[in-house]
């Protein structure tokens, strides 16, 4: 049994010995094959043109909202700076009216001690003459009562000027934070054109010209887009003016066969279009401007002159023709009538995105002045570039 025993120890030791080559061989396979298997799932795939032109609009677009908030929270720093402004100088003026009433009670308090201390049988002895002493009774008398009042108004005094101090406080933490979403909105800006920019710079240069392809089929679309609407714009004006020739015509035979002529038709026609003169005379002033404006760069939170963003343009091009508008985007679009894409008339403002990041002016034919992005110039462009959200009429 021994020996059977020391038999199978031999075989047990000799078996590892004459598998071994292959055992390593195979070990090293699968360790090559895991790390092939690690650097393949490390290595993510490369984006295709496409999927980094949709990034990029997107990270342009995400970068016009946020600076919309960054518009929205400049504004209330503005409002809120004023405000406290304001309010400091209250504070400071009914700190001077409290001490004004303190002095006047100082001094009533002073007079009480020195009159206090004498007996009225000793002031009427050290008066100049009885009538003087009396005189002075009699004051005192009437400074009791104004003493009175003069409490009385350094309470009211006090309460006001404690009242604006909480008030001045309460506005400073405002201000503050108004502050800090300005910073916020700032960093969310500057990071999204930071993210776009890296983007666009790992390019290669063949996959630059693909890109720059696309985005010449994409504006080719909507130039494509905006001539079909031109032509239909043009069709409708075409054929609202062979009516109204027809009408004329029509009154005019019917003038003649009367023998009336009395001109009313003229007048009324005139008489029905005051409202939309008004209005093109407006339009006509923004459209002015905003072409004056072509070619000068998009800057995020620019109002002019030099530089604009899409509100900061529509804004200043609105003023032009006396109509104040809001300064972003989102009170912006709540401002005026509402309007159809298919009625929309010069002037008009169109917003785009579902989140109303951008906006231009409409010009006709389909087309519009627009400060587009960061990059990019004030320039006419197609309202069909981008997805349009909806459009207002200011005035």
């Amino acid at each position: 049994m021994a020996a059977l025993a020391s038999h199978r120890k031999t075989r047990t030791r000799t078996r590892p010995r004459t598998k071994s080559p292959a055992v390593g061989f195979t070990t090293a396979a699968l360790a090559g094959m895991t790390l092939l298997s690690t650097q393949s799932a490390q290595a993510e795939p490369r984006p295709s043109v496409e999927e980094v032109q949709k990034k990029v609009d997107d990270l342009y677009r995400q970068a016009g909202s946020a600076t919309q908030q960054y518009n929205e929270a400049k504004e209330e720093t503005a409002q809120q700076r004023r405000e406290v402004g304001q309010i400091l100088d209250d504070v400071a003026k009914r700190t001077e009216s409290l001490n004004e009433a303190r002095r006047t009670l100082g001094s009533y308090a002073a007079a009480q001690y020195r009159t206090g201390a004498v007996t009225p049988t000793a002031a009427l002895l050290f008066a100049d003459s009885p009538q003087a002493y009396f005189d002075q009774t009699h004051l005192m008398d009437r400074l009791s009562d104004e003493q009175r009042g003069a409490v009385a108004d350094f309470e009211k005094q006090q309460a006001a000027a404690a009242k604006q101090r909480a008030k001045a406080t309460e506005s400073l933490e405002t201000l503050t934070a108004s502050q800090q979403s300005l910073r916020t909105s700032k960093e969310a800006v500057q990071n999204k054109l930071a993210e776009a920019r890296t983007l666009l710079a790992e390019l290669t240069a063949e996959e630059k010209a693909r890109l720059a392809e696309l985005e010449r089929k994409k504006a080719e679309e909507a130039r494509r887009k905006a001539e079909e609407r031109a032509r239909a714009e043009a069709e409708a004006k075409a054929k609202a003016e062979a009516e109204a020739e027809r009408r004329a015509q029509e009154q005019a035979q019917q003038e003649e066969s009367t023998g009336t002529g009395s001109g009313t038709g003229t007048g009324t026609g005139t008489g029905s279009s005051t409202g939309s003169g008004t209005y093109a005379a407006k339009a006509e002033k923004v459209l002015a401007f905003a072409r004056a404006q072509i070619g000068k760069p998009y800057v995020w939170g620019a109002t002019g002159p030099s530089s604009f963003d899409c509100s900061g343009l529509t804004q200043a091009a609105w003023k032009e023709a006396g109509v104040e508008l809001p300064r972003t985007t989102w009170d912006q679009v709540e401002v005026g009538t509402r309007v159809a894409t298919a009625d929309l008339l010069p002037g008009d403002l169109v917003f785009f995105y579902d989140d109303i990041s951008h906006v231009g002016i409409y010009i006709g034919d389909g087309k519009m002045i627009h400060a587009p992005k960061p990059g990019t110039n004030v320039r006419e462009e197609s309202i069909y570039y981008m997805p349009i959200y909806g459009s207002v009429r200011p005035a």
